[in-house]
């Protein structure tokens, strides 16, 4: 059940200032402690947008990850990481995010970062909105690894990586994180060719040192790549099997797939919480707060208003900032809107 009925989240990454961009494209022009202050910086301007917006719930935009997943590579030993992708030019896709090559045994000795993230967010953020930290799962985390010799293919990759973010997400409860999402897009993409059973095997042992320790969620959906998805755009592939995972709300990517199957919400509401994605981070049709009343009062059709978040369909990092911020901001207010005629206090 929400702590807050019709309550508006974000999934974790949000886009980069221009200043950020350019620095992250020539880091070795900065010292460590400068790539620390740019961090800090930019992570205080996603508070500070995401604050404006008013939402319930916040990150810390992973601006210090330069990526949603890329980043954790430099965290594992026994990999040798690509300098290059295969592709470099041409319309934006998938095969332009080059893959590792792994060299020896799978591990990360010094944890996946997200600790010091989060707590970086502690230091930043004001007392009143939750405090959230989204984590890639292993599965995921494993497409940009190539299979050798003794990692044959991506399920024993997938293993492989396993320990090192359970280990990182009972860190981050330790650290008082108290809502973390564990990124699982990969899930979502494959699911219509993989076994879902196997997927939701994989996750529960994932989050067995969590579960019941915080607010647990997983984000599905079907890749964001400069705005570009992979793999066929359908959850029914995914359920039921999906109903038995470890957690506390599912969040579905709706708005860009004009709320095709909203009615699964009738199917997980009974079981677990559900975030739909109401603002579409690949257009930049700016989504009026009417337009998310209207949307809102279609998901009140399968669920309660105790059983129902609302975030954009993905994280904003592929999305211009400017657009981000006001989707951010209409997307409170309509939900405000129908919060104002059930009687909902905020």
């Amino acid at each position: 059940m929400q702590p807050i009925p019709l309550r508006n989240t974000v999934i974790g990454s949000y886009p980069f200032p221009a200043w950020l961009e350019h620095a992250v494209a020539n880091l070795n022009a900065f010292g460590t402690d400068d790539i620390e202050e740019l961090q800090n910086d930019a992570c205080s301007i996603a508070v500070q947008d995401q604050l404006r917006a008013g939402l319930d719930v916040i990150t810390d935009g992973e601006q210090g990850r330069f990526d949603f997943n890329l980043s954790f590579y430099g965290f594992l030993s026994g990999i040798e990481m690509e300098s290059a992708s295969p592709r470099r030019w041409g319309p934006p896709a998938h095969d332009q995010r080059g893959k590792h090559r792994v060299t020896g045994d799978l591990a990360a000795p010094r944890g996946l970062g997200a600790v010091a993230e989060f707590q970086r967010l502690q230091r930043i953020a004001p007392k009143g909105p939750v405090l959230k930290c989204s984590i890639p799962g292993p599965y995921t985390l494993s497409g940009r690894l190539l299979p050798n010799s003794q990692y044959p293919d991506r399920w024993a990759l997938t293993e492989a990586l396993l320990p090192a973010v359970r280990k990182e997400l009972i860190d981050l409860v330790a650290a008082g994180c108290t809502e973390i999402t564990v990124d699982e897009p990969s899930m979502s993409c494959y699911g219509h060719r993989e076994d879902t059973s196997r997927f939701v095997d994989i996750f529960n042992r994932t989050v067995e040192g969590i579960t019941g320790r915080c607010r647990l969620s997983t984000h599905l959906c079907f890749g964001n790549f400069k705005a570009r998805a992979v793999g066929p755009r359908r959850y029914a592939p995914l359920f039921p099997a999906f109903l038995n995972l470890h957690l506390d709300e599912i969040h579905l990517e709706m708005a860009s797939r004009e709320f095709a199957e909203l009615d699964i919400i009738a199917a997980i509401a009974p079981h677990r919480d559900v975030c739909i994605g109401i603002v579409d981070v690949k257009s930049y049709f700016i989504e009026s707060p009417q337009w998310i009343a209207e949307s809102v009062r279609r998901c009140l059709q399968f669920a309660k208003p105790d059983q129902l978040s609302f975030a954009p369909d993905c994280g904003l990092s592929q999305t211009a900032r400017w657009a981000a911020k006001q989707k951010l901001a209409n997307m409170v207010a309509g939900v405000q809107l129908v919060r104002k005629e059930l009687g909902i206090q905020s």
